[in-house]
């Protein structure tokens, strides 16, 4: 019985990345880039595994793209060129940032209103805007926590891999090991058509994502940060 049930939500599983592979192929709609621009998606692990936490969350507009071992030595418009993305703004990363003044009993992320690490999404043309995140937290905690408590730092390369899982230029807030709690610059949202570009779990995989639909999955904290 046991055995059935697992060989059921196997092809459960498959089934939703290959409805997912599908989509790739015609999400966002208003694609710029020619169809053959972009690698191929293969069905490994990444995947399927992120395909099956967005659709277990309600996401069901989004879609992964493999591109270049060299991407990130292209300009931002041949990156949007390659993902089929609405403008450069909609091009966007995840960075995964340190409190550095936090009080000595603050070590994880199980105070959201006051952890030690937090995910912030911006865009690629954007500027972050650390002290802006900072005011908000001072906020967000009714100026009970001084503010010389909140100074927010981009974290150590290896802190960023054992908290998310993913490596530089992988990281997403999707799927990470721990969960952080989730930035997003307010731009983001603002953006038209919403439909945004992000980190896919792997160096040359990238994750278009409707933003409603994000918003709802995510509940990210929104700020205007850049």
């Amino acid at each position: 019985m046991e055995a059935a049930a697992a060989e059921l939500e196997r092809l459960q599983i498959e089934i939703l990345h290959r409805i997912s592979v599908l989509e790739s192929s015609f999400l966002p709609q208003n694609s710029s880039a020619p169809p053959s621009s972009s690698l191929p998606v293969d069905e490994n692990e990444t995947v399927t595994r992120l395909s099956t936490i967005l659709r277990s969350g309600g996401v069901n507009d989004f879609c992964f793209k493999r591109v270049a071992p060299d991407y990130y030595d292209w300009p931002l418009e041949s990156r949007r060129n390659v993902l089929g993305a609405s403008s450069v703004d909609h091009l966007c990363k995840s960075i995964v940032l340190v409190n550095t003044q936090a009080s000595s009993n603050i070590l994880d992320c199980s105070d959201r209103n006051n952890s030690k690490y937090y995910v912030v999404v911006v865009q690629y043309t954007a500027r972050f805007n650390a002290e802006a995140v900072k005011q908000f937290l001072y906020s967000l905690n009714e100026g009970k926590i001084p503010k010389k408590r909140f100074n927010l730092r981009l974290a150590p390369e290896e802190t960023s891999i054992k908290l998310t899982g993913f490596e530089h230029n992988a990281v997403t807030c999707i799927g990470m090991k721990t969960n952080i709690p989730v930035i997003l610059d307010e731009a983001i949202t603002k953006l038209k058509p919403d439909f945004f570009w992000l980190g896919g779990g792997e160096i040359d995989l990238k994750l278009g994502v409707r933003t409603s639909e994000f918003l709802a999955f995510v509940k990210p904290f929104i700020v205007p940060c850049s």
